[in-house]
C-alpha cells in the first residue's frame, strides 16, 4: 500500500501480520524496549522487520534501527527513511540520500479520530474545506495521518517540533498523472481510493520548502500517507512531489 504512494527508487516493505518474534531484534534494539508492554514490543519489532526487508532491497546488510529524539529512526549513513505502525499494518520506506533528502510515511485505521482529538488537529480553514465532502472518507483521520507524514519529513531536517496547527492541508481525490519510474496506481478492483495533498507550512525553516506535496490512499480499512523531498529539490520554494 505504501509502495503505491512513493517512487520506485524508494524501497518499501510492509506487513499485515499480527505478530513477529522478538528474536528478530538486535541486542541494542532489545534494550530500548526491555520494559515495554507486549503491544509496544510487537509494534517495534514488526516495524524493524519491515525496515530490514527494505534494507535488503537496497543491497544493504541488516543493522539495528535505534531512535533519537521524538522517536526519529537512526538509519545507516547515506540512508533516509521512515517507519509507521498501526493496528493491522506496519511499514518501512527507505531510500539513498543521493536520491531523497527526507521522507515521511504514516498509516492509521480508517475510522474517526477519538473524541476531542480533531479539535487539536484540524484548523478552521481545513474544516471548511471538508464541509460537504463525500462521507466515504474519514477526513479527520486522513488529515491526522498526512500531518504525521509532514512532521516525519520536517523533523530530521530541522530537529525542531512542528505542531499540528502549523501546517494547513488541502486534499484532492484521484491519482496524479503517471510519472516515469512510478509504481502502479489504484488497483483494478476499484475498492481503493487515493489522491494527493498539499501542506502549506505556517512555520518557516530554510531547510524545508514552504509548500510540500504528498499522496494518500485508503484501502482495506487503512489510510496511508507519504511525502518526500528529493535530493535535487533543496531550494526552498521548489515544487515538491513524491
Amino acid at each position: 500500500m505504501i509502495e503505491r504512494l512513493l517512487p520506485a527508487y524508494v524501497s518499501c516493505a510492509a506487513t499485515r501480520e499480527v505478530t513477529v518474534t522478538d528474536g528478530n531484534l538486535f541486542p541494542e534494539e532489545e534494550e530500548l524496549i526491555a520494559r515495554s508492554v507486549p503491544k509496544r514490543r510487537n509494534d517495534f519489532a514488526t516495524a524493524r522487520a519491515c525496515a530490514r526487508r527494505a534494507m535488503a532491497e537496497l543491497g544493504l546488510e541488516p543493522v539495528a534501527v535505534l531512535h533519537g529524539k521524538r522517536g526519529m529512526p537512526l538509519w545507516p549513513e547515506g540512508i533516509v527513511g521512515s517507519l509507521t505502525h498501526c493496528e493491522g499494518y506496519r511499514a518501512a520506506a527507505l531510500a539513498r540520500a543521493g536520491d531523497v533528502l527526507s521522507l515521511g510515511i504514516d498509516a492509521e485505521p480508517h475510522a474517526p479520530l477519538p473524541d476531542g482529538v480533531a479539535e487539536l488537529v484540524v484548523l478552521p480553514s481545513e474544516r471548511e474545506r471538508f464541509a460537504g465532502e463525500a462521507g466515504d472518507i474519514h477526513w479527520d483521520r486522513l488529515l491526522f495521518s498526512a500531518k504525521e507524514s509532514v512532521f516525519k519529513t520536517w523533523y530530521p531536517l530541522t530537529l525542531t517540533e512542528l505542531d499540528f496547527e502549523e501546517a494547513d492541508l488541502t486534499f484532492h481525490r484521484g491519482a496524479p498523472e503517471g510519472r516515469e519510474g512510478e509504481r502502479a496506481g489504484v488497483g483494478s478492483s476499484g475498492r481503493a481510493v487515493e489522491g494527493t495533498f498539499s501542506a502549506r507550512l505556517l512555520r518557516t525553516d530554510p531547510a524545508v520548502p514552504p509548500v510540500l506535496e504528498g499522496r494518500w490512499r485508503i484501502e482495506d480499512g487503512i489510510v496511508a500517507t507519504a511525502l518526500l523531498l528529493r535530493a535535487d529539490q533543496r531550494e526552498a520554494g521548489a515544487p515538491q512531489s513524491p
